[in-house]
This record gives structure tokens, C-alpha cells and sequence, in this order.
């Protein structure tokens, strides 16, 4: 019997060898001007030109191979037209060697239909390799500490230094328990109790509801995807030690609701009139955060399991940019809803994800910590994905066209549940926002 990494290995590579009308990168861009191609991936310190230059070779080699299939296929039909004229005309010996002919053409069209798709298969294994292409706003940058903050809001002074962290709230309120969950589970995996499990609930809810009151269509999706879908939106292959995978059944838990939402549109065809489509979605995300350790991952800060609402668009290519910035500033108006102070980042190209054209994150200030914790990431994703999903539609003119996808935290919880926490703690307890207040069903922790 197969190995289960044999047989995972099986389905991916036919997935990459299924036709598609490109992939990835757009291969008419690479050809038509592939300097700015490496350029703009110098913007994210992909260095792309040795593998630009062998996707060149290769797309030559593909279409030699078929202006050869195509000269093969014409010269048969030409000899087929012939073939029983000469037979009308008596000329019997011509006409057999003609049908000779077409045999030889039929056994060279074969090799030639193999080799076409040996090409098509091998250029897909290396577009794959290739990151999506930053837009012109990304700045420079190696890393988070060269990300630009275009926006700050709210009160981030510290407090004094008596001022409790979360984790040392939440044993003082007996509302989350990490040691259990560790027993349970292991660590980064809290267990939330009475009041902490109600707070929980009350964001999702507040989450949830608000989204559907800014036109959102509230979907329940799986919490596992198959091979195919993570492929289609990008965390396969860039992401797969970050999965965690079920190696029996080769379905991958999701590490946000993007992937199985996105996915709901994979191998579609749109009309330009559905636009925008606006998802919004609650699940669990699992992530292995490989390496994650220190004083910046204690408590909530950084977890291998975490509730989040997310919100998905699938725009029409002229609006996308305009939706980024309204789907932004709808994230920021759910932190000044909860009364939290934060700051939006434009990361730079060495921050940004393998399949973001553009990001922007929102980060809340945790009073406590004195520290700036991320609470969601909103990016448009322009065509990349689309061309994975195989996700289309028709123009006003009727032409196809590639969808753009975008997504966004909106929001996840664990950070902003130690913001919420540590920000809004008094001697007499903890203040719950007024905005969470009907569904909580009480006002304070304590």
C-alpha cells in the first residue's frame, strides 16, 4: 500500500495538472514584459529572475510544441479533403500514400499531445513557486518594523505599573484557564469559563450581527478543507508546515475561515451584475505557529487555536481597491465601537503575505503590555487567487475575466480580548464595552 505522504504527494500533483486558463501569475504578463514582473517581486525580496527565465524557456517550448500540433492538425485535415478525390479520380496509388502519411501524422500528433502537456505541467509546478505581485502602494521594507502606520486612533498611554496583563486577569477572575487547556490539549489551546466563555460568545455575536447589517451574507462553513482548496487560495504550498494536516483522510484543519469560504466560488462563472458578493463567517482557526515562543506569545497573544469572524468579497477588478479601503474602514469602526485605541498598518513588501497584493493591519494598543497587538489583516488579493480558483466572469461586453477576492479579520478575538481585558480593568473589576453589553447580559467581570 501507498504511504499516506505518497498518495497526498498523487492528488496535489494532478490538482497542478488539471488545465486552468493560467495560473497563478498571469503567464501572458511574464511573457509580454517580464522585467517588471522581477521588479515588482524585488518589492517582497523574491529575487524571481533565474525562475522567470526558465518559465520563458519553457512557454517557448510550449508553444513551438503547439504550432507543431497546430501545422499537424492542418495538414491532416488537408489530407483527409484529398484523399477521396484522388480515389474519384482513379488515382489510387497517391491516395494510399496520402492515408500512409496520415498515420505517420497521427502517431506524431500523439508524442505531440504528450509533450504539450509535459510543458503545460511543468510550467505550472514552477508559476506556483512564484508570490503574488505587490501593488505600486506597498513600501520597501525587510520586516514588521518597516510597515507604515497610516492611521492612529485612541488613547495608547500605558498604565500605571500596577495594572495587571491578561493572563494574570483571567486566573484573578477564574475566567480562562491555560493550564487546563494544556492538559487537556497542550499549549496554546485556553479553555474559557463563565464569563470569559460569554464574552467569547458576545464578540462573535456583536461580530456577526454588525457584518450582516453592513450587507454581509453570514455563512457556516466546514473547519476542514481538502488539498484542493488550500491550494486555491494560496496556503498550499507556501504555508503547509503552518497546517495542521489529518494524514489519514488528507483534509487540513483550516487556519482561517478564508479558505473554505473563498472556496465556495472555486470553478465559477459570474455575472458582472452579482458583484460585490460579501461573505462573512465564524469558525475556530488552527494554526501550529512552528517556533513560536517568548514573553510576545504568553496568555491571548498568540494561540494554536482561536475563534475569529471573518469577511470574504469577490469584487469586480475596477472596484477592488475602492472595497479594500471600505472594507478597512469598516474593521476600524468595530475597534472605535469597542472603544479600543488601535493603528492601521500598510505592511511593507518583506511583511506582506506570498498572496497579498495589499495589506493593511489593524493593531489595538494593550495598555498593559505596552505593546501594539494585531487584530486583524484585510488584503486584496487582486487575480491571484482567482486564477487558482479558477474563478471567472462574464464583463459587460461578455468577455471572461478574472474575479479579484479580498479578505479581512473582522475581527479575531484573542487579542482583543486581552486589550478588552487589560484596557478596561478598575479595582472594582473589569468594565464590559456597552456595545457587548446586550449580549453579555451583564456589565462588569468581577
Amino acid at each position: 500500500m501507498a504511504s499516506c505522504s505518497a498518495v497526498r504527494f498523487f492528488y496535489f500533483f494532478m490538482y497542478l495538472c488539471t488545465p486552468k486558463t493560467n495560473d497563478m501569475l498571469q503567464i501572458q504578463l511574464i511573457r509580454e514584459n517580464p522585467s517588471e514582473v522581477i521588479e515588482r517581486l524585488k518589492v517582497k525580496n523574491f529575487d524571481a529572475t533565474e525562475l522567470i527565465h526558465k518559465i520563458q524557456d519553457v512557454d517557448a517550448q510550449l508553444r513551438q510544441s503547439k504550432r507543431n500540433l497546430d501545422n499537424n492538425l492542418m495538414e491532416q485535415g488537408k489530407i483527409a479533403k484529398s484523399i477521396g478525390q484522388l480515389f474519384k479520380e482513379g488515382k489510387r496509388e497517391e491516395a494510399e500514400q496520402m492515408k500512409a502519411r496520415t498515420a505517420e501524422l497521427k502517431a506524431e500528433e500523439k508524442n505531440l499531445q504528450t509533450e504539450l502537456s509535459e510543458k503545460e505541467q511543468e510550467i505550472n509546478r514552477m508559476m506556483v513557486l512564484l508570490p503574488n505581485m505587490p501593488h505600486a502602494s506597498v513600501p520597501l521594507g525587510k520586516g514588521a518594523e518597516d510597515n507604515e502606520v497610516v492611521y492612529q486612533e485612541g488613547d495608547a498611554s500605558d498604565m500605571p505599573e500596577t495594572a495587571l496583563p491578561h493572563w494574570e486577569l483571567v486566573k484573578k477572575y477564574d475566567i480562562i484557564d491555560f493550564d487546563l487547556g494544556s492538559k487537556i490539549t497542550g499549549a496554546g489551546f485556553p479553555v474559557y469559563k463563565g464569563k470569559g466563555a460569554k464574552m467569547q460568545r458576545a464578540l462573535v455575536n456583536f461580530f456577526l450581527n454588525t457584518a450582516s447589517e453592513h450587507g454581509y451574507t453570514e455563512v457556516q462553513p466546514p473547519y476542514v478543507v481538502n488539498e484542493a482548496s488550500a491550494y486555491a487560495t494560496g496556503q498550499l504550498p507556501d504555508k503547509e508546515g503552518q497546517m495542521y494536516h489529518a494524514d489519514l483522510d488528507n483534509l487540513y484543519l483550516i487556519p482561517t475561515a478564508e479558505v473554505p469560504v473563498t472556496n465556495i466560488y472555486r470553478d465559477t462563472i459570474l455575472k458582472a451584475s452579482d458583484f460585490p458578493i460579501k461573505n462573512c463567517a465564524y469558525s475556530a482557526c488552527f494554526r501550529r505557529e512552528a517556533g513560536s515562543y517568548g514573553k510576545d506569545v504568553r496568555g491571548l497573544n498568540r494561540l494554536h487555536q482561536f475563534d475569529k469572524v471573518e469577511i470574504v468579497q469577490i469584487e469586480h477588478p475596477d472596484r477592488s481597491y475602492q472595497t479594500l479601503e471600505e472594507m478597512k474602514q469598516y474593521g476600524m469602526s468595530l475597534l472605535q465601537k469597542l472603544g479600543l485605541p488601535f493603528r492601521v498598518l500598510r505592511l511593507c513588501g518583506g511583511d506582506i503575505s506570498f498572496t497579498s497584493a495589499l495589506t493593511y493591519d489593524l493593531e489595538v494598543y494593550s495598555r498593559a503590555q505596552r505593546r501594539w497587538l494585531e487584530v486583524s489583516s484585510i488584503s486584496n488579493f487582486e487575480s491571484y487567487q482567482a486564477n487558482r480558483l479558477h474563478l471567472r466572469f462574464k464583463d459587460e461586453n461578455g468577455k471572461t475575466r478574472l474575479a479579484h477576492t479580498l479578505n479581512g479579520s473582522a475581527l479575531a478575538l484573542p487579542r482583543v480580548m486581552a486589550a478588552l481585558l487589560e484596557n478596561n480593568q478598575t479595582p472594582d473589576g473589569i468594565i464590559v464595552p456597552e456595545v457587548l453589553r446586550p449580549y453579555t447580559g451583564f456589565d462588569t467581570i468581577c
